[in-house]
């Protein structure tokens, strides 16, 4: 099982570096939208501390959206998805591969630009240090809930606006509690703990189902 983690892993990467364009564009979208912000808001320090976690989260989220229907789509179209339906590994195996290649091109450079960005807001050193801890924990729940998205509505036209109808309510705990992890540490890090626990709750629950309802949801598409 770790063999063919590892090979679908390798593959997507391999086949997203051919595609560097919506890598960039990933990265390039989320920091142009937290850039604009101060331009837009003012300079003053208190307001853009206190705008910054939300504006870093949302940008995060809409950003991890923009390849989301491309999770499956290729593998789809040129009949991979019909192969891997048919090996003896569990489907759910192939689908962690996947979304793990997905975060990696998509929501790590996220996480490693996100200090960067965060100095934009005058966020303190402890802020910024628990906004990428928060990313780290809360990015790959967004792939995975995504992947369940993606793959219900494979094949549909105009699934991206669908796609993102299906998702965004559920994306709605990650986006509050994430940001409500960094907006609490501006305060007191003492309080930042039952933000991050509940983060790594709904990455443990997400891990467990998500790649389960989304190989039976990829069933029922290719079907």
């Amino acid at each position: 099982m770790f063999k063919i983690f590892f090979a679908v892993v390798r593959r997507d990467i391999t086949l997203a570096m051919r595609r560097r364009t919506d890598v960039l564009t990933t990265l390039f979208f989320f920091v142009i939208v937290v850039s604009l912000f101060p331009l837009g808001v003012g300079t003053e320090k208190e307001m853009l501390r206190q705008l910054g976690p939300g504006v870093v989260w949302v940008a995060a989220l809409l950003a991890s959206m923009l390849a989301l229907e491309r999770l499956f789509e290729g593998d789809f179209r040129d009949g991979t998805l019909e192969q891997m339906l048919l090996t003896p590994q569990p489907l759910s195996i192939l689908v962690i591969g996947k979304v793990f290649a997905h975060w990696l091109v998509t929501g790590l450079p996220v996480v490693l630009i996100a200090p960067l960005i965060g100095l934009q807001y005058h966020l303190p050193n402890e802020a910024l240090g628990i906004m990428v801890l928060s990313l780290l924990i809360g990015t790959p729940v967004l792939s995975l809930i995504g992947a369940i998205g993606a793959a219900l509505t494979l094949g549909l036209r105009g699934g991206g606006i669908l796609l993102s109808l299906l998702v965004l309510p559920l994306y709605i705990p990650v986006l509050v509690y994430g940001s409500g992890a960094v907006t609490v540490s501006t305060i007191d890090l003492a309080d930042v703990q039952p933000y991050l626990s509940l983060l790594a709750a709904f990455f443990i629950l997400a891990l467990v189902f998500s790649p389960l309802a989304s190989a039976a949801a990829l069933r029922i598409s290719v079907e």
